[in-house]
């Protein structure tokens, strides 16, 4: 095999491991943003039922609730069961909220 032939080959692995390493950053970008919309979408449910219990609910609020429990029902077909677990008790002073997932929850740094 000549020097340009292996030059070749070695540029060829190059960019098969390139390729493999943008998908891997895309599915983490995609966890990430998946994650991301869940959570504002969690949290607009909980300020609409926290509205509703409190006595601030207006004339929308009931479909409102009923709106986002479908899009949390569709982003789970789409991206798997959410966490219901609470992790308020999680929240740090600096105002961030800690990592509670066991399973090795994805930050931005981890891109």
């Amino acid at each position: 095999m000549g020097f340009l032939d292996k030059a070749k080959q070695q540029a060829t692995q190059l960019a098969q491991k390139a390729q493999e390493g943008v998908k891997t950053g895309q599915a983490k970008l995609d966890q990430v943003q998946s994650k991301k919309k869940e959570d504002a979408l969690l949290r607009d449910l909980g300020a609409v039922f926290y509205a509703e219990k409190t006595g601030r609910a207006t004339g929308e609020t009931a479909a409102e609730i009923e709106r986002l429990l479908s899009e949390l029902r569709s982003h789970e077909v789409e991206s798997g069961a959410i966490a219901t677990t609470p992790t308020a008790h999680t929240v740090e002073a600096g105002g961030g909220a800690a990592q509670a997932d066991p399973e090795g929850d994805s930050k931005l740094d981890d891109l």
